[in-house]
C-alpha cells in the first residue's frame, strides 16, 4: 500500500509544498468530490489548461481550459464519474499508487512539476480505468504560497521518442 507520505525532506520546504498541493490536496479533494478543499491551491487571475489529448503531437493539442471555471467543471464531472463505483478509500490509495511526483524544478518564484499517473483503477461492474498520462503543472508563489497557474496535461505517459536527422 503506498502512503501519502511526502518524499521530498523537511529541508525541501518548496518541493514539500506543491507536492502537498499536486498530490495529497488534488487526490483527497478529487476522491470526496469537494472542488473548494483544492481551490485555494490555484491562481484563478490568468489560470489556463493544455490539453494534450494523450498525444505527442502538439498540432493536436487545444486550449481547451482557458480558465478555471472550464477546469472545474471537468474535474468535479471526473471525480462524480468515479464515485459509488469504488469505494473512496481504495479511489484514495489507487491513486496514490499510480502518482508519481518526483520531478520539480524551481526557479526562483516559478516551478514546473511533472505528475505521471500509470496505472488501473478497479472499478465495480465495469472494466478498470486506466490512468496512463503525464501533466506538466506551472506553479508561482504567490504571497509566500505555491499556487497552479496552468499546466500541460494529458499527455502520453511515456511520450514518444524524438529522432533528429
Amino acid at each position: 500500500m503506498i502512503s501519502d507520505v511526502n518524499p521530498f525532506p523537511p529541508s525541501d520546504p518548496d518541493r514539500r509544498a506543491i507536492w502537498d498541493m499536486l498530490v495529497q490536496r488534488d487526490i483527497h479533494a478529487f476522491v470526496v468530490g469537494d472542488w473548494d478543499l483544492h481551490f485555494a491551491d490555484f491562481a484563478p487571475e490568468g489560470f489556463f489548461g493544455i490539453d494534450g489529448r494523450f498525444s505527442d503531437d502538439p498540432d493536436t493539442w487545444r486550449a481547451s481550459f482557458a480558465d478555471l471555471a472550464r477546469y472545474r467543471e471537468v474535474w468535479l464531472a471526473g471525480s462524480a464519474e468515479l464515485a459509488g463505483r469504488i469505494d473512496a478509500m481504495d479511489l484514495k490509495q489507487a491513486l496514490l499508487a499510480l502518482t508519481t511526483l518526483r520531478e520539480i524544478e524551481i526557479v526562483k518564484d516559478f516551478a514546473m512539476a511533472r505528475k505521471k499517473f500509470d496505472g488501473t483503477i478497479p472499478l465495480a461492474g465495469a472494466d478498470p480505468a486506466v490512468l496512463r498520462w503525464q501533466t506538466l503543472y506551472f506553479c508561482r508563489r504567490i504571497e509566500s504560497r505555491w499556487r497552479i497557474v496552468g499546466f500541460l496535461g494529458y499527455l502520453p505517459n511515456p511520450m514518444g521518442h524524438a529522432s533528429f536527422l
